[in-house]
């Protein structure tokens, strides 16, 4: 049995603890297929009640991505020409950065978002960075181009990725990125209790599955070849992605701006009017 570790998260049931470690009693292998299901299945939250009106006036329509054989929803917010692309994290929807959304449509802008693979009214139950790139470059093709890029948490690195990939946009913002790939593996084996040993396993069963390396999909190592101007937006009270993974992030940019915010988290600070002012500045003031 593992030793038990004051970093285990609170905020993960019991249940999944108490199976993970049962499984590793019985074979770390066990554990890790356990802990590899739950790090690519997201959870579908309901839709609150301050995105039912980006929702409800969005024109929806699937799309299509050949490249990992599934159909994603897309959102179009608004009838502005000039357009922004929105991509929401890990467990999030179309419609979770609203506040950013209505932000940028007073200023003349629309919105081109979706729903990633597994999450909010597309298909399947699990997927991964990958399919988020994926997606990013399939809507890019439809209904692209945009001006600028937009994304959150694991939608910051998939933005980064796409760009090194060819996504074409003047300027992106990341808010929450993650940074690392490998380190988030390790955070979230050590937060469902279970050994470091796992999450070598994790990484061993990735790359051997889809014949890469995960930490070539990391944000520090896109960044490398991103050369447009980008704002880092991170909060020091992030308990989702520590704060020295956006200082991590922001060595390897060549361009960039970086803000660190308090008191807001890992969510709040999609809806901080001042956060949110900060980046129609950087977007649409020209320099």
């Amino acid at each position: 049995m593992p030793k038990k570790t004051t970093k285990i998260d609170t905020r993960v049931p019991k249940f999944i603890v108490f199976m993970g470690q049962f499984l590793y009693r019985i074979s770390p292998f066990l554990a890790e297929k356990f802990a590899r299901k739950l790090f690519i299945t997201p959870i579908k939250h309901k839709i609150p009640k301050r995105e039912f009106q980006m929702e409800a006036e969005s024109i929806q329509t699937k799309l299509f991505v050949p490249s990992i054989n599934k159909e994603i929803v897309v959102y179009a917010y608004g009838n502005s020409t000039k357009k922004i692309l929105l991509v929401h994290g890990w467990s999030g929807r179309g419609t979770q950065l609203v506040k950013i959304a209505d932000a940028v449509l007073k200023n003349g802008y629309s919105t081109i978002s979706f729903d990633a693979p597994a999450h909010g009214k597309s298909g399947t139950k699990t997927t991964l960075m990958l399919e988020f790139i994926e997606s990013i470059l399939a809507v890019e093709k439809q209904y692209g181009p945009f001006e600028f890029a937009i994304g959150h948490s694991l939608g910051g690195m998939s933005i980064l990725n796409a760009i090194k990939k060819g996504l074409q946009v003047k300027k992106a913002v990341v808010i929450g990125s993650g940074n690392s790939v490998v380190n988030i593996v390790n955070t979230f084996v050590e937060k469902i209790g279970l050994p470091h040993k796992v999450a070598v396993l994790m990484r061993n069963s990735f790359e051997k599955k889809y014949q890469f390396d995960m930490e070539s999909f990391s944000a520090y190592v896109a960044a490398k070849d991103v050369t447009i101007p980008v704002l880092v937006f991170h909060d020091t009270d992030d308990e989702d992605i520590p704060v020295s993974e956006a200082h991590h992030l922001a060595e390897n940019l060549s361009n960039k701006e970086v803000i660190i915010t308090n008191n807001l988290g890992h969510r709040k600070i999609l809806g901080d009017a001042s956060v949110i002012n900060r980046i129609v500045e950087f977007l649409l003031i020209k320099k």
